[in-house]
């Protein structure tokens, strides 16, 4: 076993963790997050850290544990930097268009399609080729980026399609002509 939900979570300056009624808020410069905590944990703030234990020896308790330990530290750091996700699309006339809350994407449909983004999650395209996420919910900005990607996903021969930033595409080899 790994062992990460016995770390403390270091709290940075201007960020506050409240635990009340089995939720535990987090606020600081860039907003503020919400996460319902389940009944076999105790969150407890100490010193500057927050340190999750389970109230019991069960297999749940065992299970959530590390996990909400490591959703408390995503939601620290979320509230004091930030998250971005980068994304890449590649093929002939495909590109991108930020308009207020959406995103306008010509993916070689016989229409361009307007994606809306989610509250919380804003869109800038440096080139009409990257756009890049940026927001304070990691599990919100990674949903978001996979729902874009799959609108055109990379394809494997010529490498067209939405990918992500970091993401290798396993390209294939072609038809060979007149093999025999």
């Amino acid at each position: 076993m790994a062992g990460i939900g016995r770390l403390p979570v270091p709290l940075p300056e201007k960020v506050q963790v409240v635990e009340s009624e089995g939720t535990v808020t987090v606020q600081g410069p860039k907003g503020k997050l919400v996460f319902p905590i389940d009944p076999a944990l105790a969150v407890q703030m100490t010193d500057g850290t927050v340190v999750v234990s389970p109230r019991e020896e069960s297999h749940r308790a065992k299970a959530l544990h590390g996990l909400t330990r490591k959703l408390i530290a995503n939601m620290v750091e979320g509230v004091s930097k930030g998250f971005t996700r980068s994304l890449e699309i590649s093929g002939v006339g495909y590109r991108a268009e930020a308009r207020g809350n959406a995103l306008q994407l010509s993916l070689g449909f016989s229409h361009p399609i307007l994606f809306q983004l989610p509250p919380g999650v804003q869109a800038k395209v440096e080139r009409q080729t990257a756009v890049t996420l940026e927001g304070i919910d990691k599990q919100l900005l990674g949903e978001v980026a996979a729902a874009i990607r799959r609108l055109r996903p990379p394809e494997p021969y010529k490498g067209k399609g939405v990918k992500y930033a970091e993401e290798k595409i396993r390209r294939k080899a072609g038809k060979t002509a007149g093999a025999r």
